[in-house]
């Protein structure tokens, strides 16, 4: 009897970890999706911020894919980096 007991509790221990493996294996790829989002918006508002006041002296960045994420991960110099590309070519 005590000898089932003990079987079950161990084999509910080796279940609770596999789930915590598993688990920790599935959040990982959503807390990277997640962390990409929040950068893409952050390097969007950054290049529209830059294009609002830029527009007044007719130099601005184009809004797409490639400069979002780079201003997105380099925060303010991937935006000075944008700027030298726009000026150099």
């Amino acid at each position: 009897m005590a000898a089932d007991i003990i079987q079950l509790i161990l084999a509910l221990l080796f279940l609770g970890f596999l789930l915590y493996l598993i688990g920790g294996l599935l959040l990982k790829p959503l807390k990277l999706a997640f962390k990409i989002a929040v950068n893409s918006l952050f390097g969007l508002l950054l290049l529209w911020v830059f294009n609002f006041i830029g527009g007044y002296f007719s130099f601005t960045i184009p809004l797409n894919w490639l400069t979002i994420l780079i201003a997105g991960f380099l925060g303010i110099p991937g935006l000075l980096l944008l700027i030298f590309f726009r000026l150099v070519l």
